[in-house]
């Protein structure tokens, strides 16, 4: 399992994005294509995540469990539209 960077937007907001067979993703495996993404700790709350919050009472302290790959790319371009090529 290779755990990816977070990543980092322009006006600071970070955020971890995983999948593999280890995490809260569709398909639930190491090869993808990925349709659904765990999203980890970002560096304050964001509205787009919390409907997928394991714990909605800490929002930087939690995962969020199978967020569509549009809603992750919503919250990039929402930060930083440059930081949308890391996902790729």
């Amino acid at each position: 399992m290779k755990l990816r960077n977070q990543i980092k937007c322009q006006d600071g907001f970070t955020m971890s994005i995983q999948a593999s067979s280890y995490h809260y993703c569709r398909p639930r495996n190491d090869q993808g294509p990925y349709t659904h993404v765990e999203v980890g700790f970002p560096s304050q709350a964001e509205p787009l995540l919390m409907p997928y919050a394991e714990d909605k009472s800490d929002p930087t302290g939690t995962v969020y469990c199978c967020v569509p790959r549009e809603v992750v790319e919503a919250v990039v371009l929402k930060h930083d539209s440059v930081a949308l090529k890391e996902l790729t």
